[in-house]
């Protein structure tokens, strides 16, 4: 929690209290159901909630923007981003049933009005959205096929509308096809820890 205080040094006391829950919460859901690797929930906050974050600092979502976490397993990048962004709604969606059912019930757990989850393939998805949101789940240029369709287009926030993935390591081969589009962003930019030294932040706008 020191770290997330922090970087995040304008959280309320509520969002203090939501990111502190997450911790027996996950602890708990992870002795029944592995949604986290058993060695790194220790990790939990750097690793996971943190990392999340990253996207908020990258944009800050404006009131009203939708948003969804596709393959969201247990519920990351979208839960933290649905605490720091109360006014925002966050759509968790998973193939996996049961890594969603662990969203939905920390989600409700900690009091979040402002997340839906649905156990479904991205491909089955048509709602409409100002930005979607991932977590290394696909490489790009697959992902951006699905999605396509999912991005509205009214615009509400600074950045135009699309994609926005947490990515690892080398991805000169992975954004070829959109390297005039994407934008990518080292979240060592904002984070002093070792973990964050390979870890992006990559946008890629999706004109409608």
């Amino acid at each position: 929690m020191e770290q997330l205080t922090h970087y995040f040094p304008d959280l309320t006391a509520r969002q203090q209290e939501q990111l502190a829950a997450l911790y027996d919460l996950y602890t708990d859901w992870n002795s029944k159901i592995n949604v986290i690797s058993r060695k790194d929930i220790t990790n939990l906050y750097e690793h996971h909630v943190l990392h999340s974050l990253g996207i908020a600092k990258f944009i800050r979502f404006q009131p009203g923007s939708r948003i969804m976490d596709l393959g969201t397993g247990g519920g990351f990048p979208g839960i933290p981003l649905a605490i720091l962004f109360p006014d925002c709604h966050f759509h968790l969606v998973d193939s996996i049933g049961k890594k969603v059912r662990v969203a939905s019930e920390i989600a409700s757990a900690i009091g979040l009005q402002n997340v839906s989850t649905l156990h479904a393939r991205a491909e089955e998805e048509k709602q409409l959205f100002d930005f979607v949101v991932s977590r290394a789940v696909m490489p790009l240029a697959d992902l951006l096929k699905i999605v396509r369709k999912n991005i509205a287009k009214e615009q509400r926030n600074a950045l135009p509308n699309g994609l926005i993935c947490l990515k690892g390591g080398e991805l000169g081969r992975e954004v070829m096809p959109v390297r005039h589009q994407a934008v990518i962003t080292p979240l060592n930019t904002w984070f002093k820890e070792d973990y964050f030294e390979t870890k992006k932040v990559v946008f890629v706008p999706i004109p409608r």
